[in-house]
């Protein structure tokens, strides 16, 4: 059976994260983050900043409010992610969690091995509920044939995140080298977006190199929508819980921001 109360507190966990955010101020990745006291000293001793007024603590806010965004962005899609891949843990029933997982080693230019991974999978000789494998199945086959091509033999494979406006060419370039190798594994890659909001050029781009896409529409099919996916192939209504826990989920992400807003 779902576990609600387990599904919220997946979701939240990682944006409560947010709240311990501080601005490093360029000393390194050891660096915990500057409080504002220290923040105050730093910029406090620094002639050229204290003569024109940057040792305020509505410069520190700036600098938190900023770093703060760009964490909860974050940690909003490390929520979407672990949701996702909890949901199809449960509705396969899995034996083993492992099984939601995919990774493949690839070289780097000093001819060593890095393992790239990505967010989720149905392994359909592993899924254990025969209803939502026949339905994965032939899911599967309809999006192979949207795509041109044949119906791989293992399974899908996800890459989840909680929207998708960059148009950052490295990810791009990234993102198609997994379509690739998915392929070449025997899976359909597909990303799973969370938001509705995707350029239209990136999607054309995506599906153009046989890359799957389904987006957080309310409208549309399981081959479009997010949602109908999880609710016509898993057998999981997503976006009834979002409308059922909106009030819980806004709540933590209302004080959230709040803090990230202040200077303290």
């Amino acid at each position: 059976m779902t576990d609600e109360n387990l599904y919220l507190k997946i979701f939240l966990d990682p944006i409560k994260v947010c709240r311990r955010y501080k601005p490093k101020f360029g000393l390194g990745n050891k660096e915990q983050g500057l409080d504002l006291a220290r923040f105050l000293s730093l910029y406090g001793e620094d002639p050229f900043y204290s003569w024109i007024g940057l040792d305020s603590d509505l410069m520190y806010a700036a600098h938190k409010a900023a770093g703060g965004m760009t964490s909860v962005y974050r940690q909003v899609g490390k929520a979407c992610e672990n949701l996702f891949r909890q949901i199809i843990i449960d509705r396969t029933e899995y034996q083993a969690p492992e099984y939601a997982l995919w990774s493949y080693i690839t070289k780097t230019k000093n001819d060593k091995n890095k393992t790239l991974s990505l967010d989720a999978r149905l392994e359909v000789a592993k899924i254990q509920n025969l209803e939502v494998k026949g339905k994965v199945i032939q899911w599967i086959a309809d999006y192979s044939s949207l795509l041109s091509v044949p119906a791989p033999a293992k399974g899908a494979v996800f890459e989840v995140r909680q929207g998708y406006k960059s148009k950052d060419s490295k990810r791009q370039n990234a993102d198609i080298d997994n379509i690739a190798v998915a392929w070449a594994y025997g899976y359909l890659p597909v990303f799973a977006i969370f938001s509705s909001q995707i350029d239209a050029d990136l999607l054309l781009r995506y599906r153009n190199n046989r890359g799957g896409i389904i987006i957080g529409t309310t409208s549309g099919s399981s081959q479009i929508s997010l949602f109908a996916f999880c609710k016509e192939v898993l057998g999981y209504d997503l976006a009834d819980f979002f409308r059922q826990n909106s009030e819980a989920i806004k709540s933590e992400v209302y004080s959230t921001l709040e803090i990230l807003l202040r200077a303290e």
